[in-house]
């Protein structure tokens, strides 16, 4: 049987495309006859491959229905993926924020208890300071009249080993310095006389 392309086209539902293109790699016997192409059918095979093209687009709809549905799995799959990622990133941000709030408590704390400890300091150095201003002598009061060095240093309320040291510091200068009076074994100052803020410095 011979039929020209659009004949063969039709019967066989293929473009005119692959079949010249079927004609041009000899996969169809053809001849030509006063310029007219004719396609050479042989057997029943040729004439009806109609369930063979059938069964080939069934398979091609099961290949993308398959692929669809991995498409969808796969995509699913990736949902999770996201979920859990946002889910770790939320949980890292509150995690974060949390370490910057027990810092912040912690420097907090930290200053203050150097505020504590600061005003502690300065206080016992007020202390201090209010303590040396009351034992310090700041100037000697000149009377007309000779004083016991030890009743005097009773009077200025001083420590036992304040007045102790200042008695010390007396008697070694005693012969040398003539402010230093003695008489019967005790000493006396003039303050009439004689300036001793030098001796009795603290």
């Amino acid at each position: 049987m011979k039929l020209t392309i659009d004949e063969y086209s039709k019967k066989f539902k293929m473009s005119k495309e692959m079949v010249t293109s079927k004609i041009r790699s000899k996969k169809l016997d053809y001849t030509i006859e006063e310029g007219i192409t004719y396609i050479i059918v042989k057997d029943i095979q040729d004439i009806n491959p109609l369930p063979t093209q059938t069964k080939t687009i069934t398979k091609t709809k099961t290949t993308v229905a398959t692929i669809l549905a991995l498409y969808k799995r796969e995509n699913n799959y990736l949902k999770q993926k996201i979920e859990q990622l946002e889910n770790k990133v939320d949980k890292l941000i509150d995690d974060k924020e949390q370490m910057l709030r027990d810092e912040r408590d912690k420097i907090e704390e930290i200053y203050s208890y150097k505020d504590t400890q600061l005003k502690n300091i300065l206080e016992l150095v007020n202390a201090k300071i209010q303590v040396d201003k009351n034992e310090t002598i700041h100037e000697v009061e000149h009377t007309p009249e000779i004083l016991e060095l030890k009743k005097y240093l009773k009077k200025l309320k001083l420590k036992s080993s304040q007045r102790k040291s200042i008695k010390k510091r007396f008697e070694k200068a005693l012969g040398s310095d003539v402010r230093i009076i003695e008489q019967n074994g005790k000493l006396y100052l003039d303050f009439s006389k004689f300036d001793y803020s030098d001796l009795l410095a603290l």
